[in-house]
């Protein structure tokens, strides 16, 4: 395949930049000699900056450095002196394709959304709802010829996140040789979560079933809530919320025996870091956004009066995640955990 310069221009959240790296592997694959570009929001940048897929992230500030025109005008002029020959676009805004028209790039790939046709050079069929976004993505390289060998995300760490992670534990009193169990409460809006003290009373059991060490991970933001499942423990856990960055974080989920997480960016971490995993869901739809690919992980599901996806915010009763039981989460736990022959339950 002859060498071309490659500008993939990405998506803007946690988990949706980990589903597009098997879009990511599959373009690195096929053109395996060209230079690849992924132009990418800066809060996602730390998920791609360790991948040997890319030769190069282009950070696209939206909500500082790009906001005003002149800062976009900088942006493109920046891109068409890379002289790019080919843009997938993977995020589905008018502006994304407008960029890549502006900055001269002559084939430029993508969905038809926010009726912005005439803006690329080859549309893609928009698919059928309810496609997992892997998929989604994985389309638009379809369109071109290109069928990926997998469809499992991937997330690059280095060893010293590993050690990080190492002493980090073992501040909280927590050996390499310890059951380590890592829960994921927070959810970037409040219908997503399962109750904190339902975490808490599972955390319970786990340490006075397997004598489990517990680590609560969250952002900074999340410390509140970390705090508050803690005072609902009968035994203390090791909170970690703000003190990793993500790369640090995805070594604590490599380290974990089992992670239980909500429907959040660190759930597709745990996943991709191939850890023993239980993703709650509730409004959101695991058909369109639940772990994919190789992995040993679950899906607890209890929603049946609601439609999903359900977007409604305003939402109190949060019956599809108090309708997951504490007993419900914990045999599924219990199956993982024991799968693993030298873990054994406490008398």
């Amino acid at each position: 395949m002859e060498a071309k310069k490659i500008l993939i221009v990405n998506v803007n959240w946690i988990g949706d930049v980990l589903f597009s790296t098997p879009f990511i592997r599959a373009i690195r694959e096929k053109y395996s000699e060209s230079y690849i570009a992924c132009l990418l929001h800066p809060r996602c940048r730390e998920m791609l900056e360790s991948t040997p897929r890319l030769n190069e992230i282009i950070i696209y500030d939206e909500e500082g450095e790009h906001t005003s025109l002149l800062g976009k005008s900088k942006l493109i002029m920046c891109l068409r002196k890379k002289n790019f020959d080919i843009a997938f676009i993977l995020h589905r805004s008018f502006t994304k394709a407008l960029i890549a028209t502006l900055a001269g790039i002559n084939k430029r790939i993508g969905y038809p959304t926010k009726n912005r046709s005439f803006l690329l050079t080859k549309t893609v069929e928009e698919p059928a709802e309810g496609l997992h976004k892997v998929e989604y993505f994985l389309n638009v390289a379809r369109a071109v010829g290109i069928e990926p060998g997998s469809r499992s995300y991937e997330f690059f760490i280095k060893d010293s996140d590993r050690n990080f992670i190492r002493e980090l534990l073992k501040g909280g009193g927590a050996s390499d040789e310890n059951l380590l169990v890592v829960i994921c409460p927070g959810g970037n809006w409040d219908p997503k979560r399962w109750p904190k003290e339902n975490f808490a009373k599972l955390a319970d059991l786990l340490i006075e079933r397997f004598g489990a060490r517990i680590a609560i991970s969250g952002a900074k933001k999340d410390m509140g809530l970390a705090e508050g499942i803690k005072a609902m423990m009968r035994n203390s856990p090791i909170i970690v919320c703000g003190k990793t960055t993500l790369r640090q974080l995805g070594a604590l989920l490599e380290r974990a025996n089992l992670v239980i997480a909500n429907d959040t960016g660190p759930m597709h971490i745990a996943v991709s870091m191939k850890a023993k995993t239980i993703a709650l869901f509730g409004p959101t739809s695991p058909n369109i956004t639940g772990p994919y690919g190789d992995g040993d992980y679950r899906v607890i599901s209890k929603y049946e009066e609601c439609e999903i996806p359900c977007y409604d915010f305003s939402c109190t009763d949060n019956r599809c995640m108090t309708a997951i039981r504490v007993e419900d989460v914990f045999q599924v736990a219990n199956n993982m955990l024991m799968q693993n022959s030298k873990i054994k339950m406490q008398n």
